[in-house]
């Protein structure tokens, strides 16, 4: 099994930043992504960011249009832990947000809520 423990998250006002963190531990993958994603209320669950590893070079990063050039991952390969630096935040960024760890299994954090307050 592994245990994601999220942090970060609360409440900022628009234009505020954020940052989230995810680590990964237990029976932790060598080959996996990591990323999050968000749910709003009444809204379906989608992608924010995602960085993959192929083994110690540096991680390649995606992002959704609507947080790009505001939305910074991160991460540490041999840490397997993530971070995703928000700024700039918009009100409508507001929503739980939820880690993934994606090996020969998907994992998921339990989530994280941030408010932003217009």
């Amino acid at each position: 099994q592994v245990q994601l423990v999220e942090s970060g998250g609360g409440l900022v006002q628009a234009g505020g930043s954020l940052n989230l963190s995810c680590a990964a531990s237990g029976r932790t993958f060598s080959t996996y992504d990591m990323g999050y994603y968000r749910q709003a209320p009444g809204k379906e669950r989608e992608f924010v960011a995602a960085i993959t590893w192929n083994g110690w070079s540096n991680g390649s990063t995606y992002y959704a249009d609507s947080v790009k050039g505001r939305f910074t991952i991160s991460g540490d390969y041999a840490k397997n832990t993530a971070y995703l630096q928000m700024n700039s935040l918009k009100p409508e960024d507001t929503a739980i947000y939820y880690c993934s760890y994606i090996g020969t299994m998907d994992y998921w954090g339990r989530g994280t809520q941030v408010t932003v307050s217009s």
